[in-house]
């Protein structure tokens, strides 16, 4: 096993003054030391988890990192900052960052080792010595864990310059609060921790509670459900517990095993930040006896976290929780299949769908063989669309007994014709029917072949024979209906469409609206349509407006946005142009009251204009790299530029407006320099 770093991936000095300027100096050792395959796809990728949440913590740390296809072996560069790098953190900026590089398939082996790097930088000592290191070298050795950071000779300075708020000598929140317990009774919490890469704020939450816990003399028993899988909390363990903490991004896993406990739900930077403040809520729970109607019932409800208590997850909210799944695990195939076949029509027209079998027909050297390869490969893809949305709805909402009934409910939606809207129905049918046969108690003998044998199956008939024999035609039917009204769409009908599908992608912008929208028009794709193409065109030229706007909008009139804002405009240029809408995300979290109305003013424009020039798209994603295969590909290009300029006008104007009332406000009694931020 080759060692995660070495002294040529440290830089002591290192000298950037932004975090995207960060990651490349650190990317750049990295692909030096042959460690990372391609630079820039990389970067995108260390972006994109960027995007999804900043990677800054309390203390002075930055930790940026994904799982990439083009790194090739697990990888760690550490870069020392002296005047500090914005990561996003509440406390300012960052001066020791850590750049984590893990292959898409990375072994258990090599993430055991950067959990442990994460651990260890909840360690005052720890990222003290790294502070006073003067050798790359020995600032290897210590993150590798093969030199002790007492042996660093570390300056006086008070304890606050060294430590983050996870130390378990600076307790977040007196323990006043606490009810009293007898000393042979420590009061008991058992804990999951989860990230969305699950490499290393799922460990530093992890190492934040417990040391927050024995400074508290609170037993505590935490479950990291991390890329290198999980150990399950023994059902003992849970059964004595007095209180659960859930620091977590991602759904938790099989929730129903903490039901009747009180619960404290939060995002997993909470847990890393102030776990001190999450252990004492947890006793007050306890205390008064508060038991959240998440944590009750016999089987977990799918819901995600990021921050909402449990008790107040609506079912609207789950609902979108469960679709969402669906749609999330649903989109690679989306991508794969729709870019397969979109390449297929380039190379061999659209006529190469009714190609002969390249099994039985296959030329080496005729272009019209490799387009009908293409093409069937991708319709490969496609047909498992409908099937992976219901199997993951379904788990989603009940967890891994239900996928079996999930995936068969989809497949028979296909084999009715009922589409798309067959697949949702037949994934919440399975995953309501698998909720209902946990709710039947059991004997103690059966529980382990129930999950394995017995759900799969009972679940299995029953969705089988409703998608048959009850809701199947009706919906096949309606499938049909909507089918016909897409063929039929024109003039005003069609614009009205576009606007509302350009109002949805831009309103959150990735989110479940977005999403919805986005799912909408990749299911008119599985049998493809005049009107199901239109839309698909509209939704990605409506998708690709609100990154462009931000880009252009810093680019004009930059001084209306902070440093950090421009840099991320410059990414947003090229996140824009291949209809990742998430690149709009910063601004819009900064200033959504001018941000978001904004975009989707832009976004409705393009919408509209799209449907009425009669654009068409057959690939479900690529931006303006799949615009030759693109139907009217100029007045395409022209509704999305004209989005774009509406939405960076709106911008400019309602956040020039604000400028100019804070100066006007500020300007009696101030000197000018005092309001030129």
């Amino acid at each position: 096993m080759s060692e995660l770093i070495t002294a040529e991936l440290v830089d002591l000095d290192l000298s950037a003054e932004t975090k995207n300027d960060a990651a490349r100096s650190l990317a750049e050792r990295m692909v030096a030391a042959g460690r990372v395959t391609d630079l820039d796809g990389f970067l995108a990728d260390v972006a994109a988890r960027e995007a999804q949440m900043p990677t800054g913590l309390d203390g002075g740390i930055g930790i940026p990192h994904c799982r990439s296809e083009h790194v090739a072996a697990p990888t760690l560069a550490f870069g020392r900052s002296g005047r500090g790098i914005d990561f996003g953190a509440a406390d300012g900026p960052a001066d020791l960052i850590f750049l984590i590089a893990a292959p898409a398939g990375a072994d258990d082996a090599h993430l055991t080792i950067l959990s442990g790097l994460a651990r260890r930088l909840t360690n005052p000592e720890f990222t003290a010595a790294l502070r006073a290191e003067r050798d790359s070298a020995g600032a290897a050795a210590l993150i590798r864990g093969d030199r002790d950071p007492a042996s660093v000779v570390v300056p006086d300075a008070p304890e606050s310059d060294v430590s983050g708020t996870a130390s378990p000598d600076v307790p977040d929140a007196p323990s006043s609060v606490v009810p009293d317990a007898a000393p042979d009774e420590p009061f008991r919490i058992v804990a999951v921790t989860s990230c969305p890469t699950g490499i290393a704020h799922t460990y530093m939450a992890a190492e934040a509670l417990e040391s927050a816990a024995r400074s508290e003399g609170v037993e505590l028993s935490v479950e990291t459900q991390g890329s290198a899988g999980f150990e399950r909390l023994e059902p003992a363990v849970i059964a004595a517990a007095d209180a659960v903490i859930w620091a977590h991004d991602v759904e938790v896993r099989e929730k129903a095993r903490f039901a009747g406990k009180p619960v404290v739900d939060v995002g997993v930077k909470a847990g890393i930040s102030r776990p001190a403040e999450l252990i004492a809520e947890a006793r007050g729970k306890a205390e008064r006896g508060e038991i959240t109607a998440l944590a009750e019932g016999p089987a977990p409800d799918g819901g995600g976290g990021g921050g909402a208590g449990g008790d107040r997850t609506h079912f609207g909210v789950r609902l979108r929780t469960y679709l969402m799944s669906g749609v999330s695990y649903m989109v690679p195939f989306v991508a794969a299949g729709g870019l397969l076949i979109a390449l297929s029509f380039a190379i061999g027209g659209y006529e190469i769908a009714g190609a002969a079998s390249v099994a039985d027909h296959f030329v080496w050297g005729e272009a019209d063989s490799w387009a009908a390869l293409l093409n069937q490969i991708g319709s490969a893809a496609f047909g498992f669309l409908v099937p992976v949305l219901a199997g993951y709805i379904a788990y989603g909402m009940a967890d891994r007994p239900a996928l079996v009934p999930g995936f068969v409910g989809g497949a028979i939606a296909l084999t009715i014709d009922a589409g798309f809207l067959g697949g949702l129905v037949a994934g919440l049918l399975a995953g309501a029917v698998v909720m209902a046969i946990q709710r039947v108690k059991v004997h103690p003998t059966l529980r382990g072949i129930m999950p394995v044998l017995v759900i799969p199956l009972l679940a299995s008939i029953v969705v089988g024979f409703l998608m048959f024999v009850v809701v199947g035609k009706p919906i096949a039917s309606l499938q049909n209906a909507l089918t016909d009204w897409l063929n039929g769409l024109s003039g005003s009908n069609a614009v009205i469409l576009g606007v509302v599908l350009g109002l949805m992608m831009c309103f959150d912008m990735g989110g479940p609206l977005n999403k919805v929208a986005y799912a909408f028009a990749v299911g008119g794709l599985a049998d493809p349509t005049p009107g199901s193409l239109k839309v698909m065109a509209a939704v990605m030229a409506a998708g690709m407006v609100p990154p462009l706007a931000l880009a252009l909008a810093t680019t004009v009139r930059g001084r209306l946005f902070t440093h950090t804002e421009r840099e991320n405009g410059r990414a947003a240029w090229v996140l824009g142009a291949s209809f990742i809408t998430e690149g709009a995300i910063p601004f819009a979290a900064a200033d959504p009251l001018r941000v978001i109305p904004s975009v989707m003013a832009g976004g409705a424009v393009t919408g509209a204009l799209s449907m009425a020039f009669g654009c068409t798209l057959r690939a479900p994603h690529g931006g303006i790299f799949v615009v030759p295969l693109i139907g009217e590909p100029f007045l395409y290009l022209l509704a999305v530029a004209a989005g774009t300029a509406v939405s960076a006008a709106l911008v400019v104007v309602l956040k020039g407006t604000r400028r100019t009332s804070r100066e006007a406000a500020a300007a009696p009694g101030k000197p000018e320099a005092s309001v030129a931020a």
